[in-house]
């Protein structure tokens, strides 16, 4: 495990807080998309962010797989839930996906909520 998790969560939210003062126009427009999109609808936002987690996974864009998970992680999803998430990305990205399931399991464990038991 080279890369921290929680450090890539702060350097990518540093640096698109630059993007941000830089590209305001284009920073407050994409930010308004996200609020809209994840608050409780028909769908909990909790739900939501599992199901980005899992188009995260599939996808492989590792600071949206990190994001999600803490997103997921503060509004109550439990580490079951977020490996739950994690198993229907596999079903859908086979491989791939597995393969970013370990940043998944990096984050919980950088985090303290779960344990490397091998």
């Amino acid at each position: 495990m080279s890369e921290s998790q929680k450090n890539l969560y702060r350097d990518v939210n540093e640096l698109f807080d630059v993007y941000r003062r830089l590209v305001p126009e284009v920073g407050n427009t994409y930010d308004a998309l996200p609020m809209e999109v994840y608050k409780d609808g028909a769908l909990s936002a909790k739900v939501k962010r599992l199901m980005a987690l899992s188009g995260a996974l599939v996808h492989g864009c590792r600071a949206c797989i990190v994001f999600q998970t803490e997103h997921a992680l503060n509004l109550g999803a439990s580490v079951e839930e977020i490996l739950e998430a994690c198993s229907v990305a596999i079903s859908l990205g086979g491989t791939m996906a597995a393969g970013e399931t370990t940043r998944v399991v990096q984050y919980l464990m950088e985090k303290g909520l779960i344990e490397n038991t091998a």
